[in-house]
Parts: structure tokens; sequence; C-alpha cells
């Protein structure tokens, strides 16, 4: 248990929802509860309809210590599950954790003093992947480097200052609940849906390289894909809904899924020269592997392009063939105002 909390600093609420996060749950809660943070505390976990030990693992740490709680979710879905978690809270200073995330110990102090230092909305860092055996080296390679990526400041890092999205958050409470809440018909892509929203009404998003989560990537090619292919379905859902959000760098996975199609046809159907934009694509991955996977065993270097390719097909597939009835039952929805009444 931390010490007496020291009333200069504002209190701040955690929250984080969950769903089969057996394998990390109590490794992130106790990332969270060891901040070096001087002002009060609770921690709100948003319980989906887990098939493992999720739910047992959530009320042994709600009785080992009291400022952690649970709320249910029982749609499951993300969004739905922070903005209970929101409206179950109660302090100025709102943060964003994921239950496969492990925060870096001064992450809560650092972020409350750029919130002040700033004037921002909501700040946020680093996304720092992490693996635990060669795959997972694999992909956390893949997802911070610039091949894999692109110039996304939150997966490769960079200079401090304005950005359009940050990984997870540290928000006002006030931001929050001028926007109603993160819009539950957004299954993927609600941070930067919310972040748009936020920028559009005039607030600050705010990036530093001094907050850092560790993240742990998806434990196959099979999750990675399907992750990945979510990413950009909804992508693409946020550019129908806000026009004007999207930009050259979103356009790069499904540009290339189109140009290596059209290569892999015209080759095996009318000239071998049609094979130079897939030969190429696979170059590129190759030799863009090498100073990515510095220092990792070999197993993991040589699984870099697959996750890579895994990557930016899955993203740019997605992407593609987005529904447009996604975009219109999103349209329908006009973010309920879901937060009103948050104590």
């Amino acid at each position: 248990m931390s010490e007496k909390p020291d009333v200069r600093s504002p209190a701040v609420s955690v929250i984080m929802p969950v769903l089969n996060e057996e394998r990390h749950l109590r490794g992130a809660v106790q990332a969270i509860l060891a901040q070096e943070y001087e002002g009060e505390m609770e921690v709100v976990i948003a319980i989906g309809p887990s098939t493992d030990r999720t739910d047992e693992i959530a009320a042994e740490l709600v009785r080992e210590d009291p400022r952690v709680h649970t709320v249910p979710n029982p749609t499951g879905r993300t969004p739905a599950a922070l903005n209970a978690a929101i409206k179950a809270s109660r302090h100025p200073v709102v943060v964003r954790v994921d239950g496969h995330g492990m925060l870096s110990p001064n992450y809560i102090a650092t972020a409350v003093r750029l919130l002040e230092e700033t004037g921002a909305q909501n700040v946020g860092g680093i996304m720092h992947a992490e693996g635990e055996n060669d795959w997972e080296h694999a992909v956390a390679a893949a997802m911070t480097s610039k091949i894999g990526v692109g110039n996304a400041a939150f997966h490769t890092g960079g200079e401090a200052g304005p950005a359009e999205t940050v990984y997870l958050g540290v928000f006002r409470r006030e931001a929050l609940e001028q926007q109603g809440g993160y819009n539950e018909e957004f299954i993927r892509a609600q941070d930067w849906e919310l972040n748009f929203r936020i920028r559009e009404a005039g607030g600050l998003i705010w990036f530093s390289p001094e907050l850092k989560v560790s993240y742990r990537p998806r434990p196959s090619v099979r999750a990675l894909a399907k992750q990945y292919k979510d990413y950009g379905r909804w992508r693409h859902v946020v550019a129908r809904y806000h026009e004007g959000s999207i930009n050259l760098r979103y356009l790069a996975p499904p540009t290339a899924v189109c140009a290596i199609a059209a290569g892999l046809v015209v080759g095996a159907a009318l000239t071998p020269w049609g094979l130079v934009v897939p030969a190429g694509y696979l170059a590129a991955i190759g030799l863009g592997s090498l100073p990515a996977g510095k220092g990792l065993p070999a197993k993991a270097r040589l699984q870099i392009p697959v996750a890579l390719a895994t990557m930016h097909m899955s993203w740019g597939w997605g992407f593609l063939t987005s529904p447009k009835a996604l975009a219109r039952k999103v349209i329908a929805s006009r973010r309920p105002a879901v937060l009103s009444g948050a104590n």
C-alpha cells in the first residue's frame, strides 16, 4: 500500500478493459499499484465475458487491494468497457490501460505533470512492444520499425509535441465527458476517433517519449492478421465518418495490396514482368527486417518479414473490404452521451 496521498497531486482513476487476459492481468494491475505517484488512485477494471481465469484473477486483485474495483461489461466490446469504467470512476484524471499493458514506474506522475505543463486534454507516449518468445520478438520488432508502421511516433518514438493520436492516453475527465466518452460503435480505432473529436473541439493531444507502456504482441500469425485486419477495417470507418481524417500513411497498405494483387495477375496471365512489384515488396521487407531485427536471435529475425507482410496485407485488406454499412451504423449512433451521470 502506498503512503498517504499528497493533496497537491490530483486524484487519478485508472480504467482497464479486460477480456481473456489471464496471462497478463495481474502483472498489469501490479504495475499500476506500484506507480511512483503521491496522489490518490483507484483502478476500475471492466470485466468482459472471458472464457479463461480473468474473472477469478480480477476478484483476487479486488480482495487484495481496496483501490481496485470491477464493473461488468457484458458486451465484451472495448469501447463499452471503457465507458462503463469511466462512468464508475470518480477522479479528475483518467488513465487508460489495457490488460496486457505494463506501465513504466513513473508513468502516471509524468503524465499528470505533462497535462499541467502543456494544457493538453490527453497525453500519451510510446507503445513499447516486447515479446516473450521468438515470434513475439519478431512482431515487436516489426511494430516498432518505420517499415512496419511508418512514422507513427507512438510506435517508433520521436520528439514531444502535438499529435493526431497517442497510445492509450491520460485524459482530463472533462474532455471525456464533453465528448460523451468513446463511440461504442467503433469496435476498433475508438482511440483515434475519440482523439479526432477532441482535436476538432479545439483540444490538444500531446505525445511525449517520456511516457512508455510495455505491450505484449499477439501470439500467432492468425491472431496478428485478425488484429490488423480489424485495424484497417475500422480505420476506414473513421475516414468515412470524419471527412479529412485520412492521410497517405493510412493509404499505403491498401495501395500495396492492390499493386501486389495486380502484379500477380499480370505476371500469371500476361508477362513475367508483372511479378516485379510483388518481388520488389518481398525484397523491401526482407531488407527492412535487417535493422529491425538487430540484436535478436536468428529464429526471431527470420520471422520479421512474415510479421511485416501479415501486418501490411491484413491492414490493407481490412481497409479495402470495410463494409460501408459499418459507417452508416456509426453515423446513426450519433455518439450518445453515455457518460452523463458519471460520478
